[in-house]
């Protein structure tokens, strides 16, 4: 089960119409806000982090996770 704040992330990347492997960048407040969640959905395998700071991708556990978390 994703806690509220893996749910909040991963609305971001629907917000932005991602698909799997697409690159998505997280800066400011909005990466300090969500650093506990990101962390969590990377182990989960939902996300891979990017070389660029604060960019994350979807894996395709990921992106079925997003399709079905709620709005």
């Amino acid at each position: 089960m994703l806690t509220d704040g893996e749910k909040k992330v991963l609305r971001t990347f629907r917000q932005y119409l991602m698909d799997p492997g697409r690159m998505l960048c997280f800066t400011g407040p909005m990466l300090a806000t969500h650093k506990n969640s990101l962390a969590k959905l990377v182990k989960r395998e939902y996300l891979v982090p990017e070389t660029f700071k604060g960019a994350y991708s979807l894996t395709n556990a990921g992106f079925q996770a997003m399709r079905t978390c709620g709005k």
